[in-house]
């Protein structure tokens, strides 16, 4: 395989500031897709792009609250005013907040409802048209879009209620996606990674970081670029082989 598959393509990563999401950025720009990076906050999403950009890589950074459906389209629509097209998703933006129904408020439940399912929609939706688009008229012949959903949605643990009901829910609307796409060359896959050190833990509160902790004490957990690497291995394949969902667990992880 060429040593920059992606060359020619181009990839929108929201949640990118850090953590799973820039490294599947970096991944990405190194196969050769140029890209587009999306993130809540300024500062952490300019900085991954700004070190794409040291590498030779084509990137553009927005700063932007998907779970408005308005503030979705814009950001589509500046990857196609930035670079004329729109090869692969990767939906990765999510919120973990974790605790006990009893001691969760309803504006944690709803604030990961918003990112975690609507988010995910509003993106998809705006960006559905241009992923058929870019199919059939990339030298790849196809295009991908790739939901991040997590191993919480097989192995429920308590204190993770709404977060694995999001995650569920996530799993439902892939499949559905990718029988609907079979025929527009579009193929649709979910990545569902087990216990990662990805920082999360640590803008969890006090109570939500114990429920975060103890299913993965003693766990060496996955690194970021683990899971960007399965990312980078679903996209990459050759328009034949169509790699609907991979679970990647830490070698030491039981559930």
């Amino acid at each position: 395989m060429h040593d920059q598959p992606l060359t020619g393509a181009v990839a929108l990563v929201t949640g990118a500031g850090s953590g799973i999401g820039a490294a599947t950025a970096r991944r990405l720009a190194g196969d050769g897709a140029a890209v587009t990076l999306v993130a809540h906050r300024r500062d952490r999403v300019v900085q991954v792009a700004n070190d794409i950009a040291r590498q030779g890589g084509e990137v553009v950074a927005l700063e932007a609250d998907i779970t408005e459906a308005d503030r979705a389209d814009d950001m589509v629509q500046d990857t196609l005013d930035r670079f004329g097209r729109l090869d692969i998703l990767v939906n990765n933006a999510e919120v973990r907040l974790l605790g006990s129904a009893l001691h969760a408020t309803i504006e944690e439940w709803d604030q990961m409802i918003s990112l975690n399912v609507a988010g995910l929609v509003h993106v998809t939706h705006a960006a559905l048209p241009h992923l058929i688009y870019a199919a059939t008229t990339s030298p790849r012949e196809v295009a991908d879009l790739v939901n991040v959903g997590s191993a919480a949605e097989r192995v429920v643990r308590p204190g993770s209620s709404v977060y694995g009901l999001t995650k569920s829910g996530l799993n439902a609307f892939t499949e559905s996606l990718r029988q609907e796409l079979l025929g527009e060359r579009v193929r649709v896959s979910v990545v569902e990674p087990g216990a990662v050190d990805d920082g999360q833990e640590n803008r969890l509160g006090d109570s939500a970081r114990d429920a975060a902790r103890w299913p993965t004490d003693g766990i060496e957990g996955l690194r970021p670029d683990d899971v960007a690497d399965a990312i980078s291995y679903i996209v990459t394949r050759e328009r034949r082989v169509a790699v609907n969902g991979m679970l990647v667990r830490a070698g030491d992880q039981t559930w």
